[in-house]
């Protein structure tokens, strides 16, 4: 096994400014410091190496460059240190020979350096013995992306299905961001309890750790936090960049089995995770929408390239062959729906959005009895209004 890989526990202040530093370091990215890391082991024993030795991997400009610690280093150690201490239990950073570093992570093309991590204790035990993806044959993490602002039906197909596969086992991931993230997370979320052996959700974010992005999602961070693990490979004060969210997608794909795309449009960020998912040999899902809703697009895009057509969660499991516990089958909300009326509008409904004139020649109701109806639908959350006085009936995963 080459040194890049040995085992060591990131939690020496030393051991954290080596890393810091490599990472740091003017002109070197990732590819090149894994270079570094292959020929002389860990960071430090870089930066203590001769010029000459320097010069056989980089150039002499770089070389010159390890051979100085670079502006803000101390400065971002004093951060890191401060916040790791602030609480030891759900605070880790993970550097590439970290025994609790995600293997899975090690397969991709670009692994990070270092992985900063708030979450569940326990967490750290599970990443270190596969039960959140460190192998790809006994991963358990599922990535489940889509639009930042789906459909009320994507929203609800995003929850009901995470909460359907974690309730099977599978660790649900997601970028903890607006519309189909944040309802994947929830749905997970719900399952959490005593007793689990999978970690219920995974967000992978674009910021530093010492900020939640966006803000409105403050709760959820602290549910995921406590229920779940929160990962970055953004140091300590990294603001909302654009740049760093496309590629925190691959870590999303890296950490996962498969992707499941809910609802996505055809320039979506969706869809650049799950063409690194392809990249990287994982499955892909997408599930079909209206076609005349632009938020399909993207999925209906992915099917026509190969990807899995779903309608149900247990669809995934089975392409997955992950069977630890069976999907429970629960009722449907439709049929709790009472009296024959309502069960009569809602087929008069269908699945596409219809305005009120268009639905009261469909079914042949009075406007006050129509209205009465569609209310108690609203209530039952079997549909939706949407924008321009229009309605969505929802079905549940």
């Amino acid at each position: 096994m080459p040194p890049i890989f040995a085992a060591i526990s990131t939690t020496d202040a030393d051991d954290i400014a080596a890393w810091l530093r490599l990472s740091l370091t003017p002109g070197i990215g990732r590819q090149r410091a894994r270079q570094l890391l292959k020929t002389f082991g860990l960071p430090q024993t870089i930066f203590d190496s001769s010029q000459a030795d320097l010069c056989a991997v980089v150039s002499e400009r770089l070389a010159d460059a390890l051979r100085e610690p670079p502006p803000g280093l101390y400065e971002l150690l004093d951060t890191t240190c401060t916040w790791l201490n602030a609480d030891r239990q759900r605070r880790r950073v993970m550097t590439l020979g970290d025994p609790a570093y995600p293997r899975c992570l090690l397969d991709i093309e670009d692994p990070p350096l270092m992985l900063y991590a708030m979450g569940l204790p326990v967490a750290w035990e599970m990443l270190a013995d596969g039960r959140t993806g460190l192998d790809l044959a006994q991963a358990a993490g599922m990535a489940i992306v889509g639009s930042r602002n789906p459909t009320p039906q994507g929203a609800a197909n995003a929850h009901d299905f995470a909460q359907a596969l974690a309730q099977a086992g599978l660790t649900v991931v997601s970028g903890m961001a607006l519309g189909v993230d944040a309802a994947a997370h929830a749905g997970a979320l719900q399952v959490q309890g005593t007793g689990r052996d999978a970690i219920a959700t995974v967000a992978v974010v674009g910021t530093g750790l010492d900020r939640v992005y966006p803000k409105q999602h403050r709760t959820l961070a602290h549910q995921i936090v406590r229920q779940g693990v929160i990962l970055s490979e953004y140091h300590l004060g990294t603001p909302p960049l654009a740049a760093h969210f496309p590629q925190r997608n691959r870590l999303i794909a890296g950490l996962s089995r498969g992707t499941l795309v809910v609802e996505a449009a055809l320039q979506s960020g969706s869809l650049i995770t799950a063409r690194m998912a392809l990249e990287q040999g994982r499955d892909v899902f997408a599930i079909p929408g209206s076609i005349h809703s632009t938020q399909s697009k993207g999925c209906h895009a992915l099917i026509k390239q190969g990807a899995k057509l779903v309608e149900s969660a247990q669809d995934v499991l089975e392409e997955l062959q992950f069977a630890r516990a069976a999907v429970p089958a629960a009722a449907s909300a439709e049929q709790e729906a009472v009296g024959a009326e309502t069960n009569a509008l809602l087929q008069a409904l269908g699945f596409d959005p219809i305005g009120l004139d268009a639905l009261q020649a469909r079914s042949g109701l009075a406007t006050s009895e129509l209205q009465a109806q569609l209310m108690g639908l609203e209530l039952q959350g079997l549909l939706a209004r949407l924008p321009g006085a229009k309605f969505q009936r929802i079905a549940r995963a």
